[in-house]
């Protein structure tokens, strides 16, 4: 029985990983996602797991920059009920952090659902519910609950304190004060601006009850930096609190290992603050004493450092003679030193092996792999500039031997040299001085010429009988044949698809820490793609990898192109990710991206390739994406109507519905115009736009008006016509209730 649970808990944890990557794949898919697995992962879930996997990713979904304001604002009350009942139940310090920040992050869109639906008091009562829960935990509970408190604490802060409406570079996202309505009876302002200033205390509070806790009062301060930018006028009481903390105050006990950290950590964190403060307004009124609070925080550390260092008393004292003559030992120790390299064993050896000296076997099992580039280079350099030279040359013809040793030959198959001819020595004739004739031997010496001419010889050759041509001597090495590797294992489509998209993910990762190409001029869409190694270079292989890749594969096998398909979709995916993460910047990369689809549906249609078209699908999603996060004075809609290839009708619709909000009516007639006068293929289709926002939307008449005025002949006498006849229409409707009126008084008079 227990196996079966345990395999079924195996089974609904990857059914679930299954549905979150599908989420962050589209973000379309949270809302059916997120209805589905709420009874699954609330507080009936039997297991512990379950339910640290739905905090998670809740938490995880709220936190998600590409999921839209509205969208977060229904789904946070959707997903109320099931955060109220793991809060309220749940000791695992795992699911209560997931759900305090899930809770931090669900807070300022429950407040703009308040204010857009004041009479949804149940909603505020578990919201209610919940914060009190939160803030009850708050001291009692482990210390990475804790730290997530403090966040949630901070974010409450800020929800409920007034923002800088004057600011006209102030975040729409950012919900404040300001925004609930006098007349909420939900919400009242002045209850909720009170407990923003009893959290803020109790925030400023750790600093006199946990001065000594490094780890809280480091997230504490982090929390403060992002109030006192957010929220101006909470900065005097900030600073206040922080000028009088002293992080050096605990190195007046006995200074320990862990203290000094201690001490260093708190001391940094406040100091990289103060110095923040002042590069964004040098003009503080407050920026005297934050330049005696870090001169008298320097000063201090300096001194109770080296006061510790000094405590440590003097070194030894010693006299020119000792010196001298430990110099002179230490020379003759270290030339007396000799180092011993065994010679390997017969047997094979690894290259480790070859060049290991030492046998230590923590050292031999350590893997070096394992240690950054640089880290390894510093290593290496001061262990060579602490080496002694002696000792290292005797380990490199130590290793030289041994090299020597494995490229010799075993002894049995070593072949004894052949011994040469020794030549006898000459002896010099003598003649005989009585006889006058050389002094030669008389004996009998036989010819050893043959006494048979050439022809005889040859006949005895032929007749001799045919014995075959001889066997070679066979050789004492034996030939080696050529050794080759076998061919890999073929890959399934799954571990294909796990390879393809961890390589799309370390592309994208070299992408992110490339820096923005310099400016040059390119040389258009057949330039190279990898001429260099900007970030510019990365950009077209990886946009050129989602659309050309599987071009000309139609007569491939299904298999082959269904892989590359997924693998396009996966870059596709992730270059959307990429871009709406960051679109302000990134917005020339969706350009890049929409030229490369929109060139390669092109080839497409040219080629007579029925295959799916991609350029309209994923500019549409790429609008939508960015379209919740315009603000009123926001450019990039203009730069990106006027810099994607094609305007499509889907697109000049979207742009239309843009005037149903009144802030963006300008901003939506003004890159229309844009248009008009930029790119005059498109003229007449952004005139159309113009004209149906000037026939809809009644607040953009009078600017859409003008513009069709100037650009669209003939519209004037129009516009004359339909003034006129609404003026009519007002004149009958006033004398309509005037004679109304007058019947009335008649019918009351009689």
């Amino acid at each position: 029985m227990a196996t079966t649970t345990a395999y079924s808990l195996t089974e609904q944890l990857a059914n679930l990983e299954s549905a979150r990557i599908l989420a962050l794949s589209d973000a379309n898919f949270y809302p059916s996602i997120i209805s589905t697995i709420l009874p699954i992962v609330g507080r009936d879930a039997p297991q512990v797991e379950l339910r640290r996997w739905g905090a998670d990713f809740l938490a995880e979904t709220f936190a998600n920059p590409t999921l839209s304001g509205s969208m977060k604002e229904t789904l946070s009350v959707t997903a109320l009920d099931c955060l109220k009942g793991l809060v309220e139940r749940e000791e695992d310090g795992d699911v209560l952090k997931g759900c305090v920040m899930m809770a931090t992050s669900v807070y300022p869109w429950v407040v703009r659902w308040i204010v857009n639906n004041p009479y949804d008091t149940h909603t505020w009562e578990k919201m209610s519910a919940i914060k009190a829960r939160i803030l009850r935990i708050w001291d009692s509970t482990a210390i990475g609950v804790r730290l997530c408190c403090i966040k949630f604490a901070q974010k409450v802060v800020s929800v409920q304190t007034a923002g800088n409406e004057a600011d006209p570079r102030r975040d729409p996202r950012d919900i404040n004060l300001a925004m609930i309505p006098p007349n909420n009876a939900i919400l009242v302002t002045r209850n909720l601006e009170a407990e923003a200033s009893g959290l803020l205390d109790r925030l400023l509070s750790i600093f006199q009850e946990s001065p000594s806790d490094a780890i809280l009062i480091d997230a504490t301060i982090n929390s403060l930096a992002t109030l006192i930018r957010a929220r101006p006028q909470l900065s005097n009481k900030i600073l206040n609190a922080l000028l009088s903390f002293n992080p050096l105050k605990q190195a007046n006990s006995p200074m320990t290992s862990k203290l000094r950290v201690v001490v260093k950590s708190m001391e940094k964190t406040v100091r990289l603050l103060l110095i923040h403060i002042l590069k964004r307004d040098p003009q503080n009124p407050s920026a005297n004493k934050i330049h005696q609070y870090i001169e008298k925080m320097s000063r201090s550390r300096i001194e109770i450092f080296e006061e510790a260092s000094r405590k440590r008393g003097p070194p030894e004292p010693t006299d020119a003679l000792d010196a001298a003559k430990r110099q002179r030992i230490e020379t003759q120790a270290s030339k007396q030193m000799k180092l011993h390299v065994p010679l390997l064993s017969d047997g094979p050896h690894t290259v480790a092996e070859l060049f290991t000296i030492g046998a230590d076997a923590g050292l031999q099992a350590f893997d070096v792999s394992t240690l950054e580039e640089d880290m390894a280079i510093k290593i290496s350099v001061l262990i060579l500039q602490k080496t002694d030279p002696d000792i290292l040359n005797q380990a490199i013809q130590g290793i030289r031997q041994r090299f020597a040793a494995l490229l010799a030959p075993p002894p049995h198959l070593v072949v004894p040299p052949i011994p040469e001819p020794q030549q006898q020595p000459v002896v010099p004739e003598v003649k005989s001085p009585l006889l006058g004739v050389d002094d030669e031997d008389d004996d009998y010496e036989p010819d050893l010429y043959p006494t048979e001419d050439t022809e005889q010889i040859l006949n005895k050759l032929d007749n001799a009988p045919h014995k075959g041509p001889e066997p070679e001597p066979k050789s004492e090495y034996t030939e080696i044949a050529p050794f080759t590797l076998p061919n890999p294992p073929a890959l399934s489509a799954e571990e294909t698809n796990l390879v393809g998209n961890g390589t799309v993910a370390r592309v994208f990762g070299v992408m992110s820490k490339l820096e923005d190409a310099s400016k040059k001029p390119k040389s258009g869409i057949n330039r190279l793609a990898a001429g260099s190694s900007d970030k510019d270079a990365w950009i077209t292989i990886i946009s050129r990898l989602a659309t050309r890749s599987t071009f000309g594969i139609d007569r491939a096998g299904d298999s082959v192109k269904s892989e590359a398909t997924s693998l396009n979709e996966t870059i596709r995916q992730s270059l959307y990710g990429y871009t709406i993460a960051d679109f302000r910047k990134r917005i020339d990369i969706a350009v890049a991206w929409l030229c490369e689809e929109w060139y390669n549906d092109q080839l497409q249609n040219k080629s007579g390739d029925d295959g799916p078209l991609h350029y309209e699908y994923w500019a549409l999603k790429i609008f939508d994406g960015f379209k919740p996060y315009l603000d009123a004075r926001d450019k990039i809609l203009t730069r990106f109507l006027g810099e994607i290839p094609e305007l499509s009708v889907g697109i000049l619709e979207r742009v239309k519905n843009l005037c149903s909000d009144p802030a963006m009516v300008n901003l939506a007639l003004t890159s229309l115009l844009y248009l008009v006068i930029m790119r005059p293929p498109v003229r007449e289709a952004a005139l159309d736009a113009v004209e149906e926002i000037w026939a809809t939307y009644d607040d953009a008449k009078t600017m859409a008006a003008k513009y069709l005025i100037k650009w669209r002949p003939g519209f004037e006498a129009r516009y004359k016509a339909e003034e006129e006849k609404t003026y009519e229409n007002e004149s009958d409707s006033k004398v309509d209730e005037i004679m109304a009126d007058a019947a009335r008084v008649n019918e009351a008079a009689s």
